[in-house]
């Protein structure tokens, strides 16, 4: 089909228009990274601090009771936390990990439960054999996070009563340069004997080795539960910036090509501006050259 000039102002004015589109949603996307990226970074100081109290109780009370080892034949089943996406233009994120969970609770044993944060994650997960629970609405600005963790805490805690779960893991995607993000999973449950050497085994950043003076179970509870709340809260925040990472990047890709595209129009447009323009002058050259020949011959 042989294109106009007005066809092709009509494309350049609607390519120029889409890459204002495009600018936007790469600036918001932008905005968005440094928020969750921000609450980040601030968790990590928090959850070492929380990491640091536990291992000074678990030093000091090494009968601790709110911790319970589960005996490794009792498997029973295994509860996941997956957080998804359900915004568009993101590529592979949701699938890349679906398939990152499918793999890593295939090579466990027993019953799997998964309660999917994001409606589009949890219907990756509607032919592998796993049971999904009803999804939790992915939240869409840092305060709406802490909400959002306490449902899922809420729901772990009734499922662990009923004895429905014995085990809980944690998968989402985690920023990563240059790969922008990459899936990771950690077991948030059962806080076993070997969840509590580990902390143990944490070396204190002083010579001064502190001491819980009052109501020692009831400050190893309250460790415990900002243990898993603020596990939940990072797990959330780095998904999310996770994702604006990636929704950033095909901005970037959709602002190359356009800028491509535009560059490619405007060229064919010029072309055939100019060359329409050379019609035109042929035509008057072609026309006052008969003029002049026709002048020639009346004046012979």
């Amino acid at each position: 089909m042989t294109e106009t000039v007005a066809s092709l102002r009509r494309k350049i004015a609607g390519a120029g228009d889409l890459e204002s589109v495009v600018r936007t949603m790469k600036a918001m996307a932008a905005s968005s990274i440094g928020q969750y990226e921000n609450a980040v970074h601030a968790l990590d100081d928090y959850y070492r601090t929380v990491q640091l109290g536990l291992a000074a109780s678990f030093r000091q009370n090494a009968s601790a009771t709110t911790v319970t080892s589960v005996p490794q034949k009792d498997i029973g089943t295994i509860g996941a936390v997956v957080f998804g996406s359900d915004q568009g233009l993101v590529g592979q994120f949701n699938d890349v990990m679906a398939e990152f969970v499918v793999q890593t609770l295939g090579n466990l044993p027993g019953k799997k439960i998964v309660w999917a944060v994001g409606e589009r994650i949890q219907s990756r997960f509607s032919d592998t054999g796993m049971l999904a629970r009803e999804h939790f609405a992915l939240p869409n600005s840092i305060n709406a996070i802490t909400p959002l963790v306490g449902q899922v805490l809420i729901e772990m805690e009734a499922q662990r009563e009923k004895g429905a779960i014995t085990q809980v893991y944690l998968f989402h995607n985690r920023p990563k340069s240059g790969a922008i993000y990459t899936p990771v999973s950690q077991r948030l449950l059962p806080l076993d004997n070997l969840w509590r050497r580990d902390l143990a085994a944490i070396r204190w950043p002083t010579n001064n080795l502190p001491e819980v003076m009052n109501g020692r179970e009831q400050t190893l509870s309250a460790l415990v539960r900002e243990y898993l709340f603020v596990s939940l809260f990072r797990a959330c925040a780095e998904s999310l910036a996770s994702e604006n990472a990636s929704r950033l990047a095909a901005m970037q890709r959709a602002e190359k090509n356009i800028d491509e595209l535009l560059e490619d129009l405007n060229r064919t447009f010029h072309r055939l501006r100019q060359s329409g323009i050379d019609e035109e002058l042929f035509d008057v050259v072609s026309g006052f050259e008969a003029l002049a020949e026709s002048s020639t011959h009346l004046a012979h």
